[in-house]
């Protein structure tokens, strides 16, 4: 019974426990709680309205080189592998690997021995038949006479006539067989075709060298002048066929990996008649006099073509280009605080680009710090005077970019 009267009265103390404790929470959820943020002070708090910190550039008014910029190859105009045009035993090499040569110059000789015997008997033959050829004139010469003096019959004289038509005719066979030993002869001084830089040797000397052996004995490449090959596309194909139907040369410069040094400058020689299907391009090829062997044959550069020059155009940096779905725009600080400007963009060139409209010449459009960005947004540009304060009506992120294209900033200057 004692127990039970215990029980019940450890019970009621719990419950009165527990019932306190709900009562101190629920004043504090209504009382002791901070208000709950508005949505501006949600924003003030994630830095929303604090000035963003950005780097601008003035727009330009000046000159702009409109160009085109490709990757090349650099391709010999001329590669000559060196045969041997007769058949004997490759006496000696008359040049280094590696080194450069004249037209002309000797590269290596053939045992000319037997082609010397050649000769000499052609030319045996043809002394041979000369000495018979003059017997037969003199002959001739003398029945021709004794004709006139009706003393031999017409048909030997007519044979005569012959003898000296057919020695004559194989005098000239004669002289021929001559011409083409010492033709052959000629040939066994290999000399350079053309001028250039020689490859490595592939015959060594003593080995049997043929007119049909398909590696040669060595290749020459002619370094200068020297061409690049590439490719532009398709879109630019107008462009490039105005400016090359022009009355001067289109310029073309050859620059490094690093698009850094130009290595050389020359002039654009050559459009292909045809577009690549596959690639949507077309191969262009400009020559280049490589007087200081900059360029090195199938060796890759970067190739910068220059089409033309635009005078009196407004440039901005490329980087300041926003680009849309259906628009282009920069950011233009005005008073302080960042506006959406729409442009029509032109030709771009060296990281620049040209606008034709939408921006004046003076004004400037930020070029860093474009992520914090949204319409009428305060800013602050390092190392620039501070801008008047302005009260900033707090906008949320999806009120940032407007989704027409028009500006809701202020006016532009002069408007």
């Amino acid at each position: 019974m004692a127990h039970a009267f215990s029980f019940r009265r450890h019970g009621k103390l719990l419950i009165l426990v527990v019932g306190v404790i709900a009562v101190l929470l629920f004043a504090w959820y209504q009382f002791g709680r901070e208000p709950a943020p508005t949505q501006a002070e949600s924003w003030r708090r994630m830095g929303w309205d604090a000035p963003a910190v950005v780097r601008a550039e003035p727009a330009t008014l000046g000159s702009l080189e409109v160009q085109i910029k490709s990757i090349g190859t650099v391709t010999p105009l001329n590669t000559v592998v060196v045969r041997s045009r007769v058949d004997g035993v490759l006496d000696r090499v008359a040049f280094a690997e590696g080194a450069a040569v004249e037209q002309g110059e000797l590269l290596a000789e053939v045992d000319p021995r037997p082609y010397k015997t050649q000769l000499e008997q052609a030319e045996g033959q043809l002394q041979q038949n000369r000495a018979t050829l003059e017997n037969a004139r003199a002959d001739l010469q003398l029945y021709e006479k004794l004709w006139e003096q009706d003393s031999i019959a017409r048909q030997q004289l007519s044979d005569q006539r012959a003898l000296v038509k057919e020695l004559d005719g194989t005098l000239r066979a004669n002289q021929a067989q001559v011409e083409d030993a010492q033709l052959q002869l000629s040939w066994t001084r290999i000399e350079a075709p053309l001028a250039g830089k020689l490859g490595l040797r592939r015959v060594d000397p003593g080995n049997l060298v043929s007119s049909g052996d398909t590696e040669g004995l060595v290749t020459i490449t002619q370094m200068q002048p020297i061409a690049v090959n590439f490719t532009v596309p398709e879109i630019e194909l107008q462009a490039l066929r105005s400016a090359f139907q022009g009355e001067g040369k289109l310029q073309v410069e050859a620059l490094d990996r690093s698009e850094r040094q130009v290595l050389a400058t020359g002039e654009l020689t050559t459009l292909d008649n045809q577009i690549d299907t596959t690639t949507g391009t077309l191969r262009v090829r400009a020559r280049f006099e490589n007087d200081d062997s900059a360029l090195f044959p199938n060796q890759f550069v970067n190739v910068r073509l220059r089409l033309n020059t635009l005078a009196d155009v407004v440039t901005i940096p490329a980087d300041a280009v926003q680009f849309g779905t259906d628009r282009n725009y920069v950011y233009v600080i005005n008073d302080g605080k960042a506006y959406i400007r729409e442009v029509v963009l032109g030709a771009a060139a060296n990281d620049r680009v040209a606008v034709t409209s939408g921006l004046e010449a003076g004004e400037l459009v930020v070029l860093e710090g474009l992520d914090r960005l949204r319409d009428g947004k305060q800013v602050t540009i390092p190392g620039a005077e501070p801008a008047a304060e302005s009260d900033v009506t707090p906008e949320g992120p999806a009120g940032g970019r407007p989704a027409s294209g028009e500006r809701r900033g202020p006016p532009r200057a002069g408007n």
